[in-house]
């Protein structure tokens, strides 16, 4: 059977789906589909925390989906602006996982993830499937993918 390692942008996703869309993402439809007929070595929602009691909601739905939420402080800085960026530690994951795994996974349209897709491409030989909202999904990283699939049509609630 092929083996999966799955990592999601989750903060990338909700935007890029609201902004493109005006819905949410569909996780229990994308783990039906990017799971079946796959073992799954690993799964990782990706996000910051706000400390909000919606958002913990959120993230235990993320669980019993079989997610492992992996979470970093918000942190608001004295300009306004807010920093809770998970990118390195995506890309850690993912490389550590490029050894375990037939197929990567990556959730995000974030185009500074299509180095981590050619290095998993080119160094590991696996395939790197990249789920993104096309057309807020950088061109560099569809490219730099094996497969692009988009987040559109079923996977999307609402």
């Amino acid at each position: 059977m092929t083996t999966v390692a799955i990592f999601v942008d989750t903060q990338n996703v909700y935007y890029t789906v609201r902004e493109a869309y005006g819905k949410q993402f569909d996780y229990r439809r994308f783990w039906a589909r990017v799971t079946a007929n796959r073992e799954v070595v690993t799964a990782r929602c990706y996000a910051t925390d706000k400390n909000d009691p919606k958002q913990r909601g959120f993230q235990n739905t993320l669980r019993t989906i079989g997610f492992e939420v992996k979470l970093k402080p918000f942190i608001q800085r004295a300009d306004g602006s807010a920093k809770g960026d998970w990118d390195v530690g995506i890309t850690l994951d993912a490389i550590e996982y490029a050894a375990l795994a037939d197929v990567i996974v990556l959730v995000s349209g974030d185009g500074d993830f299509d180095l981590l897709a050619k290095k998993i491409r080119e160094v590991h030989g696996k395939r790197v499937e990249v789920y993104g909202v096309p057309k807020l999904t950088a061109n560099s990283l569809i490219q730099a993918a094996s497969q692009f699939i988009p987040i559109e049509g079923d996977l999307l609630l609402g």
